[in-house]
């Protein structure tokens, strides 16, 4: 009996996280929300080969997560919007905008959303990959 071949994978199953990233943001439907802010936690995965830095031990060959974080914490904080789902789309974008990422997947969290209940947060996740 003879065991089929395996595929290769088609994408790199090596992640990187950042999670739990604070940022305070403008961000609401409500007039309330914009004018006073409120903190925003973002959690990113981003797939990514990992391989070539292993190998070479080099900042230039993988995604550097201190930039990715900072552009994602200067983008939260700037340019209000509505939804959270419009605030995910624009998280993805500037982690595809890095060639190396395959596949970002966020999660915006809101732990302060105008709910009348009691509530821990509320959560959004989204997954993008790079368009072909």
């Amino acid at each position: 009996m003879t065991t089929p071949a395996t595929e290769p994978a088609t994408e790199p199953a090596d992640e990187i996280s950042i999670v739990g990233l604070e940022c305070y943001g403008h961000h609401g439907v409500f007039d309330f929300e914009r004018r006073e802010g409120q903190k925003f936690v973002i959690d990113l995965v981003i797939g990514t080969d990992t391989r070539r830095a292993a190998a070479t031990d080099d900042l230039h060959d993988t995604v550097d997560y201190g930039s990715l974080a900072a552009a994602v914490k200067t983008s939260v904080e700037r340019d209000p919007v509505d939804l959270i789902e419009t605030l995910a789309q624009r998280i993805a974008d500037i982690c595809l905008a890095e060639t190396r990422v395959h596949w970002a997947r966020v999660t915006v969290h809101k732990p302060g959303a105008p709910i009348e209940a009691t509530f821990k947060d509320v959560t959004l996740t989204i997954t993008r990959r790079q368009s072909t």
